[in-house]
């Protein structure tokens, strides 16, 4: 359970604010200049504070936008109800073993809740009353959904997927979806879609960082994540039951809206361009002007004073979170998959993935790098991924790439895979490829580990070992400036 349990955005800053990690900022421009605020503060300051906008052009005070709630480690680690000096690996091992040891909880229904404080429906729908961000000059158009969640339910199973995908808006009452193929929310979309009907959807646009972690991270298909929020809290997730679609909303969500995406055949929009995670307007059906599916808005629901989540995509040297949740997740997934001696995992980016290993028989760093593109949280999007020895700390690049450069031979250590799932959000993919498919690509897998044939023969390291400098940094903290790890 978490230590620190908080109900919604609201009461995660108030825990924030308590540690100083909250910088609020008056009347900057939804138009480029947040956007811009939040890019140069995310790569110019090591761990910045949370950006809260408020009294923003155009809009009334208290009517705010929250960027890099998570960009300190103080911040993960209040998030996810850990001690604030909690060091980075071991926020990665508490996500894995939460994941594996915690019972999912599925959410329990409320009557009512602060999201439902003002509500919009029909022709009264306008969400231009928020002051959606235009993040990046070449974007198609405002984005209201970065830091959101997408609730629907599959037609045939009655899973419901809760998935994070970009938004755009249209109208005060239409919206634009990108959904890569093959993601959860697009094939519940066209199981509808193929028997006639618009697939019901709620979505939030500002919500606790818990459910917003859970939202990105992939599972396999069928794993709620709603349950799996329940089970990191230790109870059930509030929701109450959208009056329009009877999906679940979380009850304290900032703002959250219910409708329908009709099949394309009947409805699309011209989408785009957008700047994508991997820092890139990619070409094709990814990036530039392109039709995509819509949602039909019939209803809006808000907090007096919401605070909107802003996760617009920043390039990867302005990282919105101090360590990635996504590590964890694949640790518990290589452990269910039955890859033993596991000693760290960390996702750097989509298309950087390390993992430590404890060496225990020959092959083994071979069956993790391909256990790594099987699992759901490394299947997708990856290009590299790098298997190191348990000496390494897999989250820190110096020492991964001292691994590389000492323990690879190029000849025999590295090894391609071909026509990996990818998404057309690839920069990389050819423009012609990425406009009409099959969306793929190879990955590189690089074992910088000791080879297991000689071993024990290999140059002993000349650093002190970690439990040594743990000794010296706690006991000449006061005479020298450690940071902490």
């Amino acid at each position: 359970m978490l230590k620190n349990e908080y109900d919604g955005l609201r009461t995660f800053l108030q825990l924030c604010e308590a540690h100083g990690e909250v910088k609020t900022i008056a009347g900057a421009d939804w138009n480029l200049e947040i956007g811009a605020i939040t890019e140069s503060a995310s790569e110019l300051i090591k761990e910045p504070p949370a950006l809260l906008f408020d009294e923003i052009k155009g809009y009334p005070k208290g009517h705010r936008v929250l960027s890099i709630p998570t960009a300190s480690r103080v911040r993960m680690n209040l998030a996810l109800g850990l001690p604030v000096d909690t060091p980075k690996m071991e926020i990665v091992r508490y996500a894995a073993k939460k994941m594996k040891a915690a019972t999912p909880i599925p959410p329990a229904f409320v009557e009512t809740g602060p999201v439902m404080q003002n509500v919009m429906r029909g022709d009264d729908v306008d969400l231009t009353k928020f002051p959606v961000l235009k993040s990046h000059q070449l974007d198609g158009g405002r984005y209201i959904g970065t830091g959101d969640s997408v609730i629907n339910r599959d037609p045939e199973t009655g899973y419901v997927n809760v998935g994070t995908y970009r938004i755009q808006m249209h109208e005060g009452n239409k919206l634009g979806i990108w959904m890569s193929p093959g993601q959860q929310g697009r094939l519940i979309c066209e199981r509808y879609w193929k028997q006639g009907k618009a697939c019901p959807v709620a979505v939030t646009f500002g919500g606790d960082p818990l459910i917003f972690f859970l939202s990105y991270t992939k599972f396999p298909f069928g794993v709620s994540e709603f349950d799996r929020v329940g089970g990191m809290l230790g109870r059930p997730l509030d929701v109450i039951r959208g009056p329009v679609t009877g999906l679940p909303i979380p009850a304290h969500a900032e703002i959250a809206i219910e409708g329908e995406i009709p099949p394309p055949s009947e409805e699309t929009h011209q989408e785009g361009p957008f700047g994508e995670w991997p820092g890139y307007y990619t070409v094709g059906t990814a990036g530039t002007n392109d039709m995509q599916p819509v949602i039909r808005v019939k209803a809006v629901y808000w907090r007096n004073n919401p605070i909107m989540l802003n996760m617009a995509p920043q390039w990867p040297g302005a990282p919105h979170h101090s360590v990635r949740f996504e590590g964890g997740i694949l640790w518990e997934q290589l452990e269910a998959a039955g890859v033993p001696g596991i000693a760290g995992a960390y996702v750097h980016h989509p298309m950087l993935i390390v993992v430590a290993i404890k060496q225990q028989y020959a092959g083994h760093a071979k069956q993790t790098g391909m256990a790594v593109l099987a699992c759901a949280t490394g299947a997708r999007n990856g290009r590299f991924v790098i298997i190191v020895d348990e000496d390494i700390d897999p989250s820190n690049m110096d020492e991964v790439v001292w691994a590389m450069t000492t323990r690879v031979d190029p000849s025999v250590d590295i090894q391609t895979v071909t026509n990996c799932w990818a998404s057309p959000l690839d920069p990389r993919m050819p423009p012609d490829v990425s406009e009409n498919g099959p969306h793929t690509n190879s990955r590189a897998i690089v074992y910088a580990v000791r080879p297991w044939e000689w071993r024990d023969k290999f140059p002993a390291v000349n650093r002190i070992s970690r439990e040594q400098m743990a000794e010296v940094v706690k006991k000449y903290s006061g005479a020298l400036p450690f940071p902490k790890r």
